[in-house]
């Protein structure tokens, strides 16, 4: 395939870089735009992955406590029979 800027006199290709430095130039703000959008995008994203990361280690923290709740709730749970086992009271203040 033949390279389109071979044909070109030295002052069409000087024009043409001018052409192109000029879309350049002018399209940086609105690439400046984009930028910043898709960082605060990919920031809203992050967050919403830490809130739903957090809520599922919530909820497997809370089903781990109901299920040690219930295994507790079957079988009573014992001081071990030692000699050196004391009881400890609270007081109720009045």
């Amino acid at each position: 395939m033949e390279n389109p800027n071979e044909n070109l006199s030295p002052e069409e290709l000087e024009q043409r870089k001018e052409e192109m430095k000029l879309f350049y130039d002018q399209s940086v703000p609105y690439l400046e735009s984009q930028l910043k959008y898709e960082q605060l995008l990919t920031d809203v994203e992050e967050a919403r992955f830490k809130r739903a990361n957090f809520q599922y280690q919530w909820q497997m923290l809370m089903a781990q406590t109901q299920m040690a709740e219930e295994e507790g709730n079957d079988t009573p749970k014992q001081a071990p029979k030692t000699s050196t086992t004391t009881k400890k009271t609270k007081l109720k203040r009045r």
